[in-house]
C-alpha cells in the first residue's frame, strides 16, 4: 500500500515549482498556532529551523505532471525525482499529535493569507485537506488509531 501522511494536489504542487523558481529550494512547516498560523508555510529552505518542537511529515514530490500523453490525473513525470523535487513538510509536534490520524495534502485556493508563506503576493494561498486514515493504512504505518469520542477508559 506505501502509506504516507503527506501529499500534494497538482495545483499546489505547480506554485511549488513557481514559487522555487523565484526562491530557490523550499519547505513546508505547519505550526498549528490560530489564524494563518494553523495554515501551511511555505519558507526558502532552510529559513525555517526546525528543532525538537517539530515533527517531519515527510516530503512532498512537486515534478511537473507527465506530458507523454497518457492520463496523468496530476501524477508527476515518470522517473525517479531529482533534488528540488522532493519538498521538505514539518509541522509542530503539538499539532502533530492532534492530526497524526489524518492523511494530510497541500492544497492551494484563490485569497490572500497573511504570514510570511512564500506564495502571499500571488493571490493564492496554501491550506491543507485532510482525511483520517483507515484501519488497513494505521497497519502499515505500525500506528494504533487513537480514541475518538467519548469512550470508557480501558
Amino acid at each position: 500500500m506505501n502509506v504516507r501522511r503527506v501529499d500534494v494536489s497538482a495545483e499546489a504542487a505547480d506554485m511549488v515549482r513557481r514559487l522555487r523558481a523565484d526562491h530557490g529550494p523550499v519547505m513546508f512547516h505547519q505550526s498549528g498556532g490560530c489564524c494563518d498560523g494553523s495554515s501551511p508555510m511555505c519558507y526558502p529552505k532552510g529559513d525555517f529551523l526546525t528543532g525538537d518542537a517539530d515533527a517531519f511529515l515527510g516530503t512532498i514530490d512537486v515534478r511537473a505532471p507527465r506530458t507523454d500523453g497518457e492520463p496523468t490525473d496530476g501524477e508527476p513525470a515518470e522517473g525517479e525525482p531529482a533534488g528540488d523535487d522532493l519538498v521538505e513538510v514539518w509541522m509542530s509536534a503539538a499539532q502533530f499529535a492532534y492530526w497524526r490520524h489524518t492523511h494530510l495534502t497541500i492544497d492551494i485556493v484563490p485569497g490572500r493569507g497573511a504570514g510570511f508563506s512564500l506564495e502571499g503576493p500571488t493571490g493564492f494561498r496554501f491550506l491543507i485537506r485532510s482525511r483520517l486514515f483507515t484501519d488497513d493504512e494505521y497497519a502499515e504505518l505500525g500506528e494504533t488509531p487513537p480514541r475518538v469520542g467519548v469512550q470508557a477508559p480501558t
